[in-house]
């Protein structure tokens, strides 16, 4: 019996284990029951007052707008903010009741309402959210049709609703920065525990298995990267001291890259080639692999599959739960294998593949260290000690980056927040005119779409996506609600429910898909004009109709007034990408060659930061309705190209981390050549698509390696940094080659090629 409750109790523990990793941090989780509790305690207490029905609405809405506008990160400001929104929400109802029967002054006001929203947003989190709660407040007096005569009992429905989501924020389910960053460090490391899982899986994979695995890594090693941006998203307010919080950014990097490398030399391990790193960042990309392959059981393939299997453990358990010395015996084992005298007699490709579990153990023992604490040293081996005083000196000679990011330095119209409000206005009033003729009633779910198509959106492309996707989610959400309505009747509780349990499913599912939220808002919406006892099947059909209006009304504006197209939107972050690119590269190949150290998983993480922006803004363009197949592709073999180009750039900087702590691994000078011509590349793209009037070819010559012994040293020794580096610089420098094709920049021909031609 013991046995089949510890057996539960391990199968409950790792189930929870990927629900939190699929919800890095449990935001979605936090989000949607904070809203869910904020309502229902709304509800509760409202109906203790024997409030009526159409109130009630109004107060769960209030206290749903109330919670989930409101994104600061530190309590109090939250605090702060939820105070000023008060003021903002009933000011916002007493207007709408008072311009209920001026329909023109009602529009016009709506009209600047929206405006001034939108505007808001320049100010940060807590103007975003002020915006938010007046336009939603004043969108909610128009849906119960708010008087002055119920004016009263409406402002009462509305400071119980700030009211309890108040409680429930700072008492029910509190969230501080601190309590976050915690939940979203055990989700990396159990992020990195299921790469490393998958990682096993292809070692032992079949042919026919491979690109099954393959994907799982593919999109196993972004949900990684992700869980990592977000954890450097919350380390200034989640960390008090700067330095825990460089150390933990730095640290976190060290663990992502090398368990990302780890899986790229499995792949060449098990390949009859070297296999290209686009394999894991670009689907259907193919796989040099030996056809009769099969998984093989000599002693170093065993010995490979078992370390990884303890690298897992490593990974999976932290430094608190270790018992006895059999996790330090293992760890001992797996670093040992950054010496090339510990390496077991194999295949080139499976000596790498042990190189890699040393680096990534390496990585793992400082991720431990940042994350537990000090840890039992008493067993520690050579190895184990060499790491550990390595981290030692890059904790001593870490310093606190005082950098902030630049202001936005753009003025007027060209502000993103001043075009977007303009946008939006304009959209607003051709939506108030289309809803109109379509109702004098609820002309208002025109203008609701209209807003929300432009809330995240940045181009043309972008909104006619989220316009799109809106539609759908609303039309099967209307056949949903079409159902519910007749099932639930008059059980008003029972309805309620069912509200509840949409916001909660909305607001889990809100990252994830608009089309899904957008299918539950409109389900929700259904029970709640089925509660307003102002349901039909009419009424459905007009809340389609509507939406495809405020839609059409939103492209139409995004199109006509002040537009960004997506070309040119997708240009300036390709642009930033590649400026940052060179930025990396650059450094990193600055300090291998023994120049100073800089700040370079900054400048990493700014990469990645930039390429994320860059691959959201493409989606419109990627999208499966685009009818330009051939652009699309072309469009996600850059993307995967520039993915692959980061990789190895990050990849540098890691490495060149190292150098200044390490006591075996020195700098080499002659890397400095090799950074030239990667860099010249890297400008030659980057003038070419800021559109600079800057000429240049891209120069493509012999390979790295080449390079390096054309002074007669040969190939350098497997202990030095130029080893190490050598595959990273030379993916780097052919991933650079290759983003000139789909770019259209010329390349220049070697020297050999044209002594042929001639």
């Amino acid at each position: 019996m013991c046995r089949v409750r510890a057996v539960r109790r391990r199968g409950g523990a790792m189930m929870w284990d990927r629900f939190a990793a699929s919800d890095p941090g449990l935001l979605r989780l936090t989000a949607g029951l904070r809203t869910v509790a904020a309502i229902g305690l709304t509800l509760a207490v409202l109906a203790v007052l024997g409030t009526d029905v159409t109130h009630m609405v109004a107060g769960a809405m209030t206290a749903m707008t109330a919670t989930f506008a409101i994104k600061d990160t530190l309590v109090r400001d939250q605090a702060v903010t939820l105070a000023l929104g008060l003021p903002v929400a009933l000011a916002a109802a007493a207007l709408s009741a008072l311009l209920t029967s001026q329909v023109v002054a009602g529009d016009l006001f709506f009209v600047a309402l929206i405006f001034g929203a939108v505007y808001c947003r320049r100010f940060g989190e807590r103007g975003t959210a002020l915006g938010l709660i007046g336009f939603q407040i004043y969108f909610l007096c128009l849906f119960v049709g708010a008087s002055t005569s119920a004016l009263p009992a409406l402002c009462v429905a509305l400071l119980i609703g700030f009211g309890c989501s108040a409680v429930v924020r700072f008492a029910v389910v509190p969230e501080t920065p601190r309590r976050v960053l915690t939940r979203l460090r055990d989700a990396f490391r159990t992020r990195v525990a299921q790469l490393v899982s998958l990682q096993i899986e292809l070692l032992d994979a079949g042919p026919e298995q491979l690109e099954k695995v393959l994907d799982e890594m593919r999109r196993s090693t972004a949900r990684l990267h992700e869980a990592a941006l977000m954890i450097q998203g919350r380390l200034e307010e989640g960390t008090p001291d700067a330095d825990k919080a460089a150390l933990l950014q730095r640290r976190v990097a060290d663990a992502e890259i090398s368990t990302e490398r780890l899986g790229m030399l499995l792949l060449n391990a098990r390949s009859a080639e070297r296999a290209d790193t686009l394999t894991l960042h670009l689907p259907h990309a193919p796989v040099p692999l030996t056809g009769d392959w099969r998984p093989s059981e000599d002693d170093a393939t065993i010995a490979l599959r078992r370390d990884l299997k303890a690298l897992h453990l490593l990974v999976d358990r932290p430094a608190t739960s270790d018992g006895g010395t059999a996790v330090a015996h293992i760890l001992n084992r797996l670093l040992g294998y950054r010496d090339e005298e510990k390496l077991p007699p194999a295949p080139a490709g499976i000596q790498d593949a042990f190189r890699g579990i040393g680096e990534a153990a390496r990585s793992v023992l400082g991720l431990r260290l940042a994350l537990d604490g000090p840890q039992d040293e008493s067993d520690d081996s050579p190895a184990t000690t060499r790491s550990r005083e390595e981290f030692d000196a890059e904790d001593i000679a870490l310093a606190s980056s005082s950098e902030k990011p630049a202001d936005d330095d753009r003025t007027g119209l060209q502000r993103p927040t001043t075009r977007a409000a303009f946008q939006v206005s304009v959209g607003s009033v051709l939506a108030i005119i289309g809803g109109e003729l379509l109702s004098t009633q609820r002309w208002y779910w025109a203008v609701l779409t209209c807003w929300v198509v432009f809330l995240n959106t940045a181009s043309t492309g972008e909104i006619l996506v989220k316009g799109y996707r809106r539609l759908i989610g609303t039309l099967l959400g209307a056949v949903a609600g079409v159902a519910l309505a007749g099932l639930v009747g008059d059980h008003t509780w029972v309805a309620f429910a069912l509200v509840l349990l949409f916001i909660f499913a909305m607001f889990f599912t809100a990252p994830l898909s608009y089309a899904v939220m957008s299918f539950f808002v409109t389900a929700m919406l259904g029970l709640l004009y089925t509660l307003l006892n102002s349901y039909s099947f009419d009424v459905l059909v007009l809340r389609i109709e509507e939406t495809a209006i405020g839609a059409a009304c939103g492209v139409i504006a995004a199109v006509l007034v002040l537009p960004v197209h997506t070309d040119r939107r997708t240009d300036e972050l390709l642009g930033t990408v590649l400026d940052k690119l060179g930025d990396v590269a650059s450094a990193a190949v600055e300090q291998l060659s023994g120049g100073p150290s800089s700040d370079l998983l900054g400048k990493a993480r700014a990469l990645d930061t930039a390429l994320d922006e860059l691959r959201d803004s493409t989606n419109p363009l990627t999208y499966p309705i685009t009818p330009l197949r051939g652009r699309r592709q072309t469009v996600r073999y850059l993307v995967a190209l520039l993915e692959t180009c980061a990789y190895h750039a990050r990849s540098l900087a890691a490495t060149a981390e190292l150098v200044p702590h390490s006591r075996t691994v020195a700098a080499d000078p002659r890397l400095h050549r090799a950074g030239q011509r990667i860099a010249h590349n890297i400008e030659v793209l980057a003038a070419h698509v800021g559109d600079k009037g800057v000429g240049g070819e891209v120069r493509s010559a012999a390979s790295i390696a080449s390079t390096l012994r054309d002074d007669g040293s040969g190939t350098p020794p497997s202990g030095t940094v130029t080893f190490r580096v050598l595959r990273h610089l030379q993916r780097l420098d052919e991933g650079v080659v290759g983003l000139a094709r789909p770019l259209d920049v010329p390349v220049a021909e070697r020297a050999g090629e044209k002594a042929v031609r001639g």
